[in-house]
């Protein structure tokens, strides 16, 4: 049956949030799970940093790689192989017996995983005009905090009623299926849709030695460097924090643990809404994002507070509202990307930003796993809290819209 191209393009969306999903779940298995795989492989927080680090070292290091094959090969392709290797390493993980093993399987489920991101923005990008472009990013990129939602309670489920092995392998074999999905879902625009509304690629684009002379991709690399930390702390160490310094069980984490991620979710697509109202208000779509991403920063520093909070349900609140900000900025700062560069070079900038965003999470997350319990929380949090408006800097200094030199 066929599908008039302004219904595909939904469809598309949704199999691509049902993929980032399942991304995100399965990134979040060791974060939820942490107490249990410290005393299954013996960790203590140093070792279990090690094993985060090595997803997120792999994670760094390919996220450059998928964007440039994604611009070389076409997002269809490099998305369906993105998935199936990152399904079939988190069964891998289900499966392993040592710790070896299981930093392993992490690993290559940091090489597989930043597939996703650049195949998701060029898909938005040559399929959605500006006025919708945000918002459609933005439902795209929900898929992350719903993944964060509903694995808590999912897999506290999985881990209590059977064990910890088998909520690995079921994630796994859930990822192969939307693979499947993918492959029959996906096709290329027509050509009267990319050249009405979407961004016509003209073949007009940056060498990549060119791209790396020009000032917005370097924003974007600081931008992504500073602020992403403060979101991969809220997946791996915001479950764990509210056990271990909040009191909180894991069953308790699987009923509440997802209230900062639907909050955040929430909050970031009404952000993203409201950048492309301004657009169709007459806004320029660049000067939109800007000012968006700028107001919603001002949540970040409320994180500083965290340690002084009273109670676990004051600490959910405070970063269910730091976490709109760290949402905002990851779905929108993709959108920057494809109104500042040339189509053909979207995927490669966001996958060398997303690169550099990953390095800073090694970094951070380095630091925390080494001086949580020697320097004690406050000095974290209150790095955390400037990390945002540091960011809204570097996008008003570093940030225009880059052309290529045609001769």
């Amino acid at each position: 049956m066929k599908i008039e191209p302004q219904k595909r393009r939904w469809l598309i969306i949704a199999v691509i949030f049902l993929a980032i999903v399942f991304n995100y779940v399965d990134r979040q298995l060791v974060s939820i799970l942490k107490p249990m795989l410290k005393g299954e492989f013996g960790l203590d927080d140093a070792g279990y940093a090690v094993i985060v680090n090595v997803f997120t070292v792999c994670y760094a290091v390919m996220y450059p790689v998928t964007g440039w094959l994604v611009d070389r090969f076409g997002e269809k392709m490099v998305m369906f192989y993105g998935v199936i290797i990152w399904s079939l390493a988190c069964i891998g993980g289900g499966l392993a017996s040592t710790v070896k093993q299981f930093s392993f399987f992490r690993g290559l489920l940091g090489v597989a995983e930043p597939t996703n991101f650049p195949a998701q923005l060029k898909v938005v990008t040559v399929w959605f005009p500006g006025k919708l472009r945000a918002t459609a990013n933005s439902f795209c990129v929900a898929g992350s905090s719903i993944g964060a939602i509903i694995a808590p309670p999912l897999i506290a489920w999985l881990a209590l009623t059977y064990n910890w092995k088998v909520a690995f392998i079921a994630m796994g074999a859930v990822g192969i299926l939307i693979a499947i999905l993918w492959k029959i879902v996906y096709v290329s625009p027509p050509a009267s849709v990319s050249e009405s509304e979407g961004i016509k690629d003209d073949g007009i684009k940056f060498s990549w030695p060119q791209l790396w002379k020009t000032r917005s991709l370097w924003g974007v690399i600081l931008i992504r460097f500073v602020s992403d930390p403060v979101w991969y702390f809220c997946l791996f160490w915001l479950p764990g924090y509210l056990q271990e310094s909040s009191g909180l069980t894991l069953a308790q984490i699987g009923m509440f643990g997802w209230i900062p991620f639907l909050v955040a979710d929430l909050g970031a697509i009404g952000t993203s809404s409201w950048s492309d109202k301004m657009v169709r208000g007459g806004k320029e779509p660049l000067k939109a994002r800007m000012i968006m991403l700028s107001t919603v920063a001002a949540l970040g520093p409320l994180c500083a507070f965290t340690p002084f909070a009273t109670s676990p349900w004051v600490t959910l609140l405070l970063f269910s509202l730091v976490a709109v900000a760290c949402l905002s900025w990851l779905f929108s700062i993709s959108v920057v990307i494809a109104e500042a560069f040339p189509v053909g070079n979207v995927a490669s900038v966001l996958g060398i930003a997303g690169g550099f965003g990953a390095v800073g999470a090694v970094v951070f997350n380095y630091f925390v796993g080494q001086l949580m319990g020697s320097i004690g929380s406050e000095k974290i949090f209150l790095t955390m809290a400037v990390m945002h408006p540091l960011a809204v800097l570097l996008l008003w200094t570093m940030i225009r819209k880059e052309k290529p030199n045609v001769e």
